[in-house]
């Protein structure tokens, strides 16, 4: 069985990369697809799995200003190429539920708490 794993970045050892880790104990040979990547601060356990980044981490500052490009985010979901995996994990708060599978594959999100810093970055 071809597992893939969905999520949003890999720019820091937060909350969501810890439930990250688990399925990655859990499916040692799945691919990990994400949006942007930044090794240095990715723990080693995630590091040994294959990751496929989109076009997004290859633009000006994505691993520090990342959260500025959400609005191109779905269209980068879009192009994941997911033909041939029978599992697809999307394990976010975010865009990365609404990555296209294959009609045949299924789609599990594990879906954290929503993203606080779409409503809480405001002036009081």
């Amino acid at each position: 069985m071809r597992i893939a794993i969905v999520h949003y970045w890999l720019v820091g050892m937060r909350g969501g990369e810890k439930v990250l880790e688990e399925l990655c104990r859990l499916y040692p040979q799945a691919v990990i697809f994400t949006h942007v990547f930044d090794p240095a601060r990715t723990s080693e356990l995630i590091k040994r799995h294959e990751i496929r980044t989109t076009f997004i981490d290859r633009l000006p500052f994505a691993r520090r200003m990342y959260q500025r490009y959400l609005p191109l985010m779905p269209m980068a979901l879009e192009e994941i190429d997911l033909t041939g995996f029978d599992l697809v994990i999307s394990s976010e708060a975010g865009p990365a539920k609404g990555v296209i599978t294959h009609p045949d594959s299924l789609h599990v999100c594990y879906c954290h708490s929503p993203m606080r810093y779409l409503w809480d970055q405001y002036p009081v």
